[in-house]
């Protein structure tokens, strides 16, 4: 016997799906309501997560309860960002939002370096001869495609003749590489997909097992 809570749980995944699926058809009123839906029940949890995880354990405590007065000011900065709500002292935002927009960027830069750029330089130094032909050819064609890429966004010089030739062969890596990652999207996206009608078909309507 199926608890009632699970049978209210898998009704309600059951009517949100085809609400969501019913976006196929054309837009609609069902669709919305899941959407705005799905938008705030995301939007509540972020922000009870951050209240919990970010904000009393690195912020309220610590001020409270240890005396870290220093913690001050980014406390005002933090409700120097709710003046946004308001017309005349809007402006005020712009300062913490400035130092945000700064610290994370930078952030993000050297991040972005150590996790993607460097381990991307690294993976493509690859010795061009090796004991086996089909590694040699796949790092020939690797380097290839990297520095005929890189060429066709050299854009200091026209593109004719070697150079020309260099960035077609660079836009043909690029269409293959972009036509993969696509692909790759549209098969993970199907894979929801089949796993939403498995649901459906299984869990709701018991007609597959």
């Amino acid at each position: 016997m199926i608890p009632l809570s699970e049978t209210i749980g898998i009704w309600l995944g059951a009517a949100l799906t085809l609400c969501v699926l019913s976006f196929l058809y054309k837009d609609n009123p069902f669709f919305k309501f899941a959407e705005h839906l799905f938008v705030g029940i995301s939007a509540g949890y972020w922000a009870t997560l951050e209240y919990y995880n970010m904000f009393l354990p690195n912020l309220w405590e610590p001020l409270t309860q240890q005396g870290r007065l220093l913690l001050l000011v980014p406390f005002a900065l933090g409700i120097l960002l709710f003046s946004r709500f308001t017309k005349k002292f809007s402006w005020l935002s712009r300062w913490p939002m400035a130092l945000v927009i700064g610290i994370y960027a930078g952030i993000a830069i050297l991040g972005y370096m150590q996790g993607d750029l460097f381990p991307q330089i690294h993976a493509n130094l690859r010795p061009l001869v090796t004991d086996n032909w089909l590694t040699s050819f796949n790092n020939i064609l690797l380097t290839l495609g990297v520095i005929t890429g890189l060429l066709y966004f050299f854009f200091s010089k026209e593109h004719k003749g070697a150079l020309g030739g260099a960035a077609k062969v660079g836009i043909w890596f690029l269409m293959i590489s972009f036509g993969a990652s696509f692909g790759y999207t549209v098969m993970s996206r199907m894979s929801l997909l089949i796993g939403r009608v498995l649901f459906l078909l299984k869990d709701w309507l018991h007609l597959v097992n």
